[in-house]
Parts: C-alpha cells; sequence; structure tokens
C-alpha cells in the first residue's frame, strides 16, 4: 500500500503545472494574418489587396531581398520571423517591371467597409520598408491621403482594433526607375491581425 500511495503521489506532483513566470508566454493557437493593401501613387486610390495567413507569430517585421536594376533587377519582401515571402516584384531601367508574388489580389469591391472611417494613426505608427538603404521615398509623404484610401475597410478596423499598437509598413514599389514614371508606381501596406 506504501508504494502504491507512493507512486500515486508522484504521478501527482509530475503532472502539476509548473508557473515559472519567467517563461516565455506562448503563443495562441489564433491565426496570424497579415494584410497587404495597394494604393496608387499619384492618386492614392485603393486598388485592391491581399490577406495572408501564416504560422503563429507574436511579432511582425519585414525583410527583404534586392537585386538592383542595372538593366533589370527585383526585390522581394518576407515576414522576417517566418521566412514567408509577402511581395515579389521587379524592376526595371528605362522600362516597366511588375508584380509576380502575389500571383493575384483581391479587387477593391471585394472588400467590406465599415460606417465609420478610422482616424489618422501617428505619423510614428507608419513604417517605411527600407529594402535598401538608399531605397526612394518622397521627402514628405502625405500620410493622410494614403490612410483615407484603407480608412473605412473591415480589415483595417478588425486589425487595428485587434493589433492597436501595431506598426503600419509601409512600402513603395517603383517598377519603374531610371527615368521612371510615377504613373507606374504604388503604396502597398502591410498589416498584422
Amino acid at each position: 500500500m506504501k508504494k502504491l500511495t507512493f507512486f500515486l503521489m508522484l504521478s501527482l506532483l509530475l503532472s502539476c503545472d509548473n508557473n515559472d513566470d519567467n517563461q516565455e508566454p506562448e503563443i495562441q493557437n489564433e491565426t496570424n494574418k497579415v494584410a497587404l493593401l495597394k494604393i496608387d501613387f499619384l492618386t492614392n486610390t485603393f486598388e485592391g489587396g491581399k490577406q495572408f495567413e501564416f504560422a503563429p507569430s507574436s511579432s511582425f517585421t519585414i525583410s527583404s531581398t534586392y537585386n538592383p536594376p542595372g538593366d533589370f533587377g527585383d526585390v522581394q519582401l518576407y515576414y522576417s520571423e517566418l521566412d514567408e515571402i509577402m511581395f515579389d516584384g521587379t524592376i526595371h531601367w528605362m522600362g516597366l517591371g511588375g508584380m509576380s508574388y502575389p500571383t493575384e489580389i483581391a479587387m477593391p469591391e471585394d472588400f467590406a467597409t465599415v460606417g465609420d472611417a478610422l482616424p489618422l494613426p501617428s505619423e510614428s505608427e507608419f513604417q517605411k520598408v527600407m529594402y535598401v538603404d538608399y531605397a526612394y521615398y518622397p521627402d514628405a509623404i502625405d500620410y493622410e491621403s494614403i490612410w483615407n484610401a484603407i480608412n473605412n475597410l473591415e480589415i483595417v478596423s478588425s486589425f487595428r482594433e485587434s493589433n492597436p499598437n501595431g506598426d503600419i509598413h509601409l512600402f513603395l514599389y517603383t517598377p519603374s526607375v531610371g527615368v521612371g514614371n510615377p504613373e507606374d508606381w504604388d503604396w502597398y501596406i502591410f498589416m498584422k491581425n
């Protein structure tokens, strides 16, 4: 009987939860989503987007690879913590490249809207994606006009509600450089839920 009691006590002790306050918090088994939203550079018109689903991660940073366009170049953007691609586009010197990933994005009419537009976040919440040290961004970025293009989208409202302190990553894709035509350029916003 003593052996049985000993083994029951030992089993009970081993099955107890160890609450070590220094342990990393477990990531909830929730879906990790990132929105890619495309906005015309000149008109600040919303042109569509895509929602990605990834493995759980508590953080979101963007890394890149960049091949400068001697004639032809390209840029890839990755969800750094997961090493998952989110954007791939070619860049042509004195020509016009194009986005090759994602291969398709949803049209603006496919995005549900909300009644009340979200207020403009502080400028410090916008993070330029610096895919190379000398990545081109205008000296003065009109954050308000960019934000107004997407501030009534349900996906933006939902992501800001679930991740109110998350950065709004802003990427200027310039598929034409050299003489470069700004009519070909687009803003891309990346947001994590």
